[in-house]
This record gives C-alpha cells, sequence and structure tokens, in this order.
C-alpha cells in the first residue's frame, strides 16, 4: 500500500468536459491513509476465494423479488431464462453506432464473472495480474472485510488520484490523453468499433504497466472503474457550495432524477472503454455509478486502510 498523506483540495469540475454532478467545485480535507498501489488483482482475488469460499454476484441467480425493488412499479417480469448467473461483456460492434445507445455494445452473458470475464469458455489463466472484474459492490465489500481493510470513500478517491495537485485534470498532470506517450489503459480510436491500440491493450492491462501518479498510485486513470464506498446523489456536492467539508462520507441516500428507482455506489476512475467522444471518466474529477449489485466487464476496484 502507498501512504497518503493528510490535505485540503478542490473536489469537483467545471471544465468543457465536466458533468453537472461535478459542481460546484469546493473544498474538502481529508485525513490520511493508505492505499492499494494498484487493483486488486486476479491472482489476490483468486486466493480470497480459495481461502472462503465465496461467490459472486455474477456468479449466482438473480432473484426477481429483489430486482424488482430497483425497477418502476408494474415492470414486467422477464423470461425466466434471462434469470440465470451471467454478467455484462463489452463486444464491439462492426461500425459506426449510436453512442447513447449503451446496449449496442453490452450483451448479458451467461458464465461471465470474474473466472470468466468475457463469458463461457473464456479463462483469466494468463492474466493474474490483471484486475479482477465482473466485481460487484458486494464483492468488493466482502473482500475487504476479509483483508483487513474498506473501500476509500470518493473524497479520499479523488486526493489520491489528483497526487497533491490541485490543478490536475489527470493523474499524470494536465497533458491531452492522447499526446506524447501512453498514459493509461483506455480506448483509442473510434468507439465503438475500431481501437488503435496505441496503450497495447484492447481489454484490460497488467496492473502498474503506465507510469504512477505523483503518490506512486497506478493506474488511476484507465483499466477499469473503482467502487467507492458512499451512495451516489447526483445533487450531493451542491450541499457544499462556498464551505469546506471535513472528510466527507458521502450522502445518507443515493438519489438519481434520471434513474429514480435504483440506489447506486459511486464508482471512479474510467476504464478500458473509455474514450474522448462519449466517456472522459479518466479525469480525477469525474464520476460514475451503478447498483452495488452490478458487476461489468470493466469493473474492479482497490482498497484504503486508515492511517490512524
Amino acid at each position: 500500500m502507498v501512504y497518503i498523506p493528510a490535505g485540503n483540495y478542490k473536489r469537483g469540475s467545471i471544465d468543457v468536459e465536466a458533468r453537472a454532478d461535478e459542481s460546484p467545485i469546493h473544498q474538502v480535507e481529508v485525513a490520511a491513509f493508505w492505499m492499494d498501489q494498484t487493483e486488486v488483482t486476479n491472482a489476490q482475488f483468486k486466493a480470497f476465494v480459495e481461502s472462503t469460499g465465496y461467490i459472486t454476484t455474477a456468479e449466482k441467480k438473480p432473484e426477481w423479488e429483489e430486482l424488482k425493488k430497483e425497477l418502476p412499479p408494474g415492470t414486467p417480469k422477464p423470461n425466466d431464462s434471462l434469470l440465470q448467473a451471467a454478467s455484462l461483456v463489452f463486444v464491439p460492434t462492426g461500425g459506426p453506432v449510436n453512442l447513447n445507445d449503451y446496449g449496442a455494445w453490452w450483451q448479458w452473458k451467461p458464465k461471465a464473472n470474474w473466472r470468466q470475464p468475457r463469458g463461457k469458455g473464456s479463462s483469466i489463466e494468463d492474466k493474474m495480474n490483471h484486475p479482477v472484474v465482473h466485481i460487484s459492490w458486494y464483492d468488493a465489500q466482502a473482500y475487504a472485510k476479509w483483508a483487513g481493510k474498506r473501500l476509500p470513500t470518493e473524497a479520499e478517491w479523488e486526493w489520491a488520484a489528483r497526487g497533491g495537485n490541485n490543478e490536475y485534470r489527470y493523474p499524470w498532470g494536465n497533458e491531452a490523453l492522447n499526446s506524447g506517450t501512453a498514459k493509461a489503459n483506455t480506448w483509442e480510436g473510434a468507439f465503438p468499433y475500431h481501437n488503435t491500440q496505441k496503450d497495447q491493450f484492447f481489454y484490460t492491462a497488467p496492473v502498474g504497466v503506465y507510469e504512477p501518479n505523483a503518490y506512486g498510485l497506478y493506474d488511476m486513470a484507465g483499466n477499469v472503474w473503482e467502487w467507492c464506498s458512499d451512495w451516489y446523489d447526483y445533487t450531493y456536492y451542491s450541499g457544499f457550495k462556498d464551505q469546506k467539508v471535513v472528510n466527507p462520507q458521502g450522502p445518507d441516500a443515493p438519489y438519481d432524477p434520471y434513474q429514480p428507482y435504483l440506489k447506486q455506489k459511486v464508482m471512479r476512475g474510467g476504464s478500458f472503454l473509455c474514450n474522448e467522444a462519449y466517456c472522459s471518466g479518466y479525469r480525477v474529477a469525474a464520476r460514475m455509478k451503478s447498483t452495488p449489485d452490478t458487476g461489468l466487464h470493466h469493473t474492479g476496484f482497490r482498497l484504503v486502510k486508515s492511517a490512524n
């Protein structure tokens, strides 16, 4: 783990790529903590599973009575063939598509899970040093308890990603993602059908391939989205206008006006699918969210420990 000193920073963004939930910018004070230098790998997660017998969310058959609690009233029950152990896998398209239609490149694949990241027949045998994926928030919490650690707060995550510099847009500084040498594992080219692979990888990359940030943390941009402990509230930052907040733990309850029935947790850092055409999630201020039972082809985590 890497020691992250206590400090103050301006959380959020109002730049051209910023989203509404990233403002207003406000002052945050964070206590010192320790953070995993890399995202949790397949090898590390495998050791956890072998030690505990843990079964991930993606490996379990979904329960309709639980699913419908987060759906609009009256949503019809899906065919039983869809209620099986499965997860969403990225599949490139054959050409340009509407970038608002996420279903164009995501496929619900039975047997897709951390052991078989691309679905039945795939393997992680030669990817033990890659970040584990198809990990739900609940899975990350279970691993954290076993490891004696915890998920970072959103405030801790952003402070760590900035590397102590208030002015940085990215973990490496302010140079544009596609300028100079490869800085992170993202999608280069035309998403979601043509990846030039300037960064050398189509899917996940081994952890620690690219230069670390100023705190010595690897892959704080790209590779996989990382879970935080906080609930996601679209309006959360608005409560801190013109004031400093100390060690914020996130809102008491989730809120998303665009998906009012979903209870979502914060994710940070972007993934191997982030492309400037539709997703700038590799920015240090960028926020993403998903339900805690969601595991995706580009979802992983890293953990922290309080310094005191």
